[in-house]
């Protein structure tokens, strides 16, 4: 007898996010939360990716009771890139992906990315971090790469699963964790739900 998929709300409109929920057998419905994702003065990266997760649950957990969904567990996420302890959101044009990735350019940065599972009143979060190293890019190479399209939608102006995977000498982390959603901490926070893996 086969079980159904287990079900969640995710507050996230990232389509990686989507998809590697979906691989692991999730059955998705999205629900929208916009917040301001602006960082507080003295804000860490660590602290500004719990905050915006916890927050968009928060968001996402309201919407979908003023719409009236029977309540199951939401699952909200944030990533942020870092280096030298700047944090680096997503591009806000051609220029500022060409700032992100020079400073990228043969150095190690650290991309962080918050999940929050939210059910009732109950939010448990969990953090992951991961060291990307890259090797020393031309400038040839990074508008090459800004002109693809695709830095403008990713923190740090680059998607590691993307056409961004050639500049990538080594990783010491979560992989997933880089794409958008680290899937060992996801799966210890939905244990702490009782939801198990399919």
């Amino acid at each position: 007898m086969n079980s159904r998929p287990p079900r969640l709300y995710l507050a996230s409109g990232s389509p990686r996010r989507r998809e590697i929920l979906e691989q692991l057998g999730f059955q998705l419905e999205r629900v929208h939360a916009d917040i301001d994702e602006s960082v507080h003065d003295g804000e860490d990266a660590a602290s500004y990716t719990q905050r915006l997760a916890r927050e968009k649950a928060a968001a996402g957990w309201g919407i979908a009771q003023a719409l009236g969904l029977p309540p199951r567990p939401l699952l909200s996420a944030d990533t942020t890139v870092v280096l030298d302890g700047e944090i680096f959101g997503k591009p806000t044009d051609a220029d500022d992906a060409y700032r992100m990735l020079r400073a990228f350019s043969g150095r190690t940065h650290q991309v962080l990315t918050s999940v929050a599972i939210r059910l009732h009143d109950r939010v448990e979060i969990a953090t992951s971090s991961t060291d990307v190293t890259f090797k020393t890019l031309s400038d040839a190479e990074i508008e090459r790469y800004i002109d693809t399209g695709e830095p403008f939608d990713k923190a740090g102006a680059y998607g590691i699963q993307g056409k961004a995977s050639i500049f990538v000498q080594h990783i010491a982390g979560s992989f997933t964790g880089v794409v958008g959603l680290p899937v060992f901490e996801t799966a210890q926070l939905l244990a702490a739900f009782d939801i198990k893996l399919p």
